[in-house]
């Protein structure tokens, strides 16, 4: 079995887009050059010098002249790949650990990653993360569009205390599309125990912090961030502005209907009450200029999933940012959450979360809507409902079901199977409705 798969791996050099035949065809250039100047100083040599018996055997020539053309040429090419493959395998040996695929198929899916579909993500919180960690599989092209208006936990303190955009959410998406999981991921996310003044807080929050007190500006800390875990993407704030989340909410045993308003992102889910609408203060803040572009620029936009009224609409709150994906020419897919959030979205179908989503947006930003199509027992005391759709959805939304559920955590999408029915969706709406100058293939 391996050596039927030597070859097709040793051939993946040759493939369209490895970047590599042009610096084969100059090394073999260099060596021709070499050759041809060794060749004019030994011919010199064999014309003037007289050689030992010895050596008439040693260059063969007893061999017509073609003939041993061809067998040096051929020990010559031999001997160059063996070096060159050997070469490889020593310089690179102190990278690579053992059980790790060969180096022709980390380049190979590397520049896959390197040409795929420019995808625009935006939402925050664990739906976020969990689409980030199934699409970086694919392409390294990805824009996370992330929510600044968290107040509670250790990024709420962080933002009280220091003045900075809250972290934390840019922190799970560094971490979400971390090139290699490993201990600093780990260790980024770590979160310290109760103790005097950290409890609660996670390393990569102060390290977020303290890099934008070195650097000066929050942007800076979150490329540096970003560089310290060679993460495949950008992350973008939605604004630089410091705003604030409200909401109005009607508890749900008020037959007269009153109104609440609270403020804060923290403060807005709270079960038995239910949100009639949530909006920012100052409600008119500008977006961040590079997340508008990665919209203009995107092949594919994705909304969610995430929590529908303090993840995703405080995003689509930010004027530019709702006119710049309604502008935009890309895929737009709003993927409806797994499960109904306590205190949030109680009760909710599909239709329910494209309904806010409207209300609060004034538009369909987004056509096409990616739901869950694999339901499964709950426990006797979850706290949640699995998302359905109650009927069929009116135009112009165009439904895409998929099997979308984390075995292990019913009430989350599995990112593998989420960022699989993503593109699966992108292409069979570029086969619907062919565009020019899309990516070849979304899927490698």
């Amino acid at each position: 079995m391996k050596r039927r798969r030597e070859p097709f791996s040793a051939f993946k050099w040759l493939l369209p887009g490895m970047h590599v035949k042009r610096w084969l065809l100059l090394l073999l250039f260099g060596i021709v050059a070499i050759a041809l100047g060794l060749a004019y100083i030994l011919k010199d040599v064999y014309q003037t010098w007289t050689f030992p018996p010895e050596i008439y055997y040693l260059t063969l020539q007893f061999m017509d002249r073609k003939w041993r053309a061809l067998f040096f040429g051929i020990l010559g090419v031999g001997a160059i790949v063996i070096a060159v493959l050997q070469l490889n395998r020593s310089l690179l040996a102190a990278f690579f650990r053992p059980g790790q695929s060969s180096l022709v198929d980390v380049v190979y899916r590397y520049r896959q990653r390197e040409r795929g579909l420019k995808v625009v993500a935006i939402g925050g919180g664990t739906g976020l993360s969990n689409l980030l960690r199934g699409m970086k599989e694919y392409t390294t092209n990805i824009t996370a569009i992330v929510t600044v208006a968290d107040d509670g936990g250790s990024s709420g303190r962080l933002r009280r205390e220091l003045g900075v955009l809250p972290p934390g959410d840019f922190r799970n998406c560094i971490a979400a599309l971390a090139d290699d999981e490993s201990l600093t991921t780990q260790l980024f996310q770590y979160r310290f125990p109760k103790g005097a003044g950290l409890d609660g807080h996670s390393f990569g929050n102060l390290f977020i912090a303290a890099m934008a007190g070195v650097t000066g500006n929050f942007e800076r800390a979150i490329l540096e961030s970003s560089r310290v875990l060679a993460i495949r993407g950008q992350i973008l704030p939605s604004t630089l502005q410091n705003v604030t989340l409200c909401a109005e909410r009607v508890e749900k045993r008020d037959e007269r209907g009153t109104l609440q308003r609270v403020a804060g992102e923290s403060s807005i889910p709270r079960q038995g009450w239910t949100i009639e609408r949530v909006y920012l203060e100052p409600d008119r803040v500008p977006a961040y200029p590079g997340a508008v572009r990665a919209i203009l620029d995107a092949d594919l936009i994705v909304v969610g999933p995430g929590s529908l009224f303090t993840s995703i609409l405080p995003n689509l709150l930010i004027e530019d940012i709702s006119k710049a994906i309604h502008a935009s020419p890309a895929l737009k897919v709003y993927v409806c959450n797994v499960a109904t959030q306590p205190g949030e979205t109680d009760g909710f179908s599909v239709e329910d979360h494209l309904a806010a989503l409207e209300k609060h947006v004034g538009m369909v930003l987004c056509p096409c809507v990616l739901v869950n199509q694999q339901f499964k027992p709950l426990e006797e005391d979850a706290n949640y409902e699995l998302v359905r759709l109650r009927g069929e959805l009116p135009s112009p939304y165009r439904l895409f079901s998929a099997d979308l559920l984390d075995e292990e955590n019913p009430w989350r999408h599995d990112p593998t199977k989420l960022a699989r029915a993503l593109l699966e969706c992108y292409e069979m709406e570029r086969r619907r409705e062919p565009a020019h100058d899309q990516p070849e293939s979304a899927i490698p």
